[in-house]
């Protein structure tokens, strides 16, 4: 068959309902259906920003238990940032998503909250680093994905602005993860506080060069663009949360807030923006935060080992964190304690055993004398006895 042949031979098929390409998509959905995804969130903030309680209205089902008082106060006086990994699986028309929700109890709750940061940032880089490992076996059935695709970060709704410790904390998640900023509890503002609020964050976000998520917005559908367009225009997201259905003055059941004033819904766009958000992680945009993840924090993570080591070399360990760091140096103060004690016990041992010595000493001393003296007693008896002592004598 000829070049010409070949050509007008295609064309025809095309013509008449093409060769079934246009069924890859079918088919790609089939597989995904049947295969399912893994998703993982990290939700960072500090205690009382309501992270249990928009997890929990997000997922409409109670995955993590909320605190009571005692918990929390006994949780602050750890003085350290947990890292608690909440798994469930969700099912709607046939696909399930395997859902890891990664809470950090513990985050900025200190006087002193220097590098609390890091231990979220190592279990980032440690799922990253795992599944590094994993890629580079013989046999790669079975793979564990536990790679953070999405970081909620709360920012308590008080102050001008961002504080130090989220511009710093936001710096170091944003740069290794999509890092999506929230304003928690948004019914603490007016919407003309909170419209003020948003700008000084996202002001200073880019004022400090702080990498946020950023959706994709171009799309064939010009629906789907302005969707996405509102979307990325709501950062940071304002929430409202709440899993307590209220009545409102029209008689509505829905889920929210009451205050002597009215209701503060938590699924109306124009009390906050979490609709927006869901559908920002859900509905609209799951698969990206997965495809960057993939494709660009993972990469960059994997294309910076592989300069450093060698293939299947593992990860040096880091003593930076603050957590270990704080132990080490009470382990080393008690060690020191105890060696000052023992120095002090060895000492006064040793001025006993000087002071027994001298006390030995002087008496074998005496002894020495008094051996002496009994000698020169007995000469001169044995003197006194003999001829030529009686005769000195007269």
């Amino acid at each position: 068959m000829s070049t010409s042949d070949a050509n007008g031979s295609a064309k025809a098929q095309a013509s008449s309902g093409g060769i079934g390409i246009a069924n890859l998509p079918n088919q790609l959905h089939k597989i995904v259906t049947k295969k399912g995804t893994n998703f993982s969130l990290m939700v960072v903030g500090e205690s009382g920003t309501g992270k249990t309680t928009f997890i929990n209205t997000l997922l409409t089902t109670e995955l993590i238990e909320p605190l009571d008082d005692a918990s929390r106060r006994k949780k602050q006086l750890d003085k350290t940032v947990d890292i608690n990994i909440h798994k469930a699986e969700l099912e709607e028309k046939m696909f399930s998503v395997k859902l890891n929700v990664v809470d950090t109890p513990g985050f900025g709750d200190y006087v002193d909250n220097n590098d609390c940061w890091l231990p979220v940032v190592d279990f980032i880089e440690n799922q990253y680093e795992q599944y590094l490992r994993q890629e580079q076996q013989p046999v790669r059935k079975g793979v564990v994905d536990m790679r953070v695709h999405a970081c909620l970060y709360f920012i308590r709704p008080n102050g001008h602005t961002l504080k130090p410790l989220d511009v710093r904390a936001m710096k170091a998640i944003g740069a290794r993860v999509n890092l999506i900023p929230i304003i928690a509890k948004a019914d603490t503002l007016s919407p003309a506080a909170l419209r003020q609020f948003k700008k000084r964050v996202m002001d200073v976000i880019d004022a400090q060069s702080i990498r946020i998520y950023q959706p994709p917005v171009d799309s064939e559908d010009e629906h789907t663009t302005d969707r996405n367009k509102g979307i990325i225009s709501a950062m940071p997201f304002a929430i409202i949360g709440s899993d307590r259905e209220v009545k409102t003055e029209d008689g509505r059941h829905v889920k929210g807030r009451l205050y002597p004033w009215g209701v503060a819904e938590v699924e109306n766009d124009q009390h906050c923006d979490f609709k927006k958000l869901r559908s920002l992680l859900i509905r609209t945009h799951m698969l990206d935060l997965i495809s960057t993840t993939e494709e660009v924090h993972y990469d960059k993570y994997r294309t910076t080992q592989m300069k450093t080591r060698k293939f299947g070399e593992p990860k040096l360990k880091k003593n930076d964190n603050k957590k270990f760091r704080e132990e080490e140096e009470a382990l080393r103060a008690r060690f020191t304690e105890k060696v000052k004690l023992e120095e002090n016990r060895f000492r006064q041992w040793e001025q006993r055993l000087i002071a027994e010595r001298d006390r030995l000493n002087k008496d074998l001393e005496q002894e020495h004398n008094l051996v002496k003296q009994l000698e020169s007693e007995i000469e001169a008896i044995v003197n006194s006895g003999s001829p030529n002592g009686k005769f000195f004598r007269k």
